[in-house]
């Protein structure tokens, strides 16, 4: 029989501190997949807004239409969204955050092995970062690590877009927007990407 002052956990047991830990794990799978299924929702409005049919967003979001159309329905009576512009020139500080964040995992795929940002950007694709302040910051420190450290591999563009970028983060616009930060984050980061392969093809 133990003594009283035998401190040994029995092994079979799950201590607060395992529970604590794997409890916060699925509530990051959650939460993050809850945040995912309101982005498409948005999203969805965002197409219908520029002209998109639903069988077409269906196909897209693989989803039934039915479903889609679900969708729509639902947020009609908010009314149509203003047209949205989909150029890189705009300042408000979610699509600028997007940029980076574009700009970021750009430079983090091509540069895999010695990238510094690449596990904030991991971080962020799993919902382990959100668009804070202080996250934002970080995320600059950190590509501006990586183009002082890479720069003689990497293309001109991506000084070039960062440069932009930050300008508009150290003046913040006060222009609104309609639609959601984390629509605008979206879209810039995919707009961000694809203007980068463009430019360095």
């Amino acid at each position: 029989m133990a003594d009283g002052g035998d401190t040994h956990q029995d092994p079979g047991a799950l201590t607060e501190e395992q529970a604590e830990r794997m409890l916060a794990g699925m509530n990051e799978v959650i939460r993050a997949g809850e945040e995912m299924r309101t982005l498409r929702a948005e999203m969805i409005r965002v197409l219908v807004g520029l002209g998109w049919t639903q069988d077409r967003i269906a196909q897209l979001t693989d989803m039934s239409q039915p479903a889609v159309s679900k969708q729509v329905t639902k947020h009609q009576a908010a009314g149509p969204l203003p047209p949205m512009t989909l150029s890189l020139d705009q300042y408000d500080t979610p699509w600028l955050e997007g940029r980076l964040w574009g700009l970021a995992e750009e430079i983090s795929e091509t540069f895999c092995d010695t990238a510094r940002c690449t596990r904030y950007v991991h971080a962020i694709a799993r919902g382990k970062k959100r668009f804070t302040p202080q996250n934002v910051d970080e995320l600059r420190r950190l590509v501006e690590e990586d183009l002082r450290l890479l720069q003689a591999e990497m293309p001109g563009s991506y000084r070039d877009a960062y440069d932009e970028i930050s300008r508009g983060l150290d003046v913040p616009s006060k222009e609104t927007t309609t639609a959601s930060a984390s629509v605008r984050r979206t879209l810039a980061h995919r707009i961000q990407r694809d203007r980068l392969r463009l430019g360095t093809e």
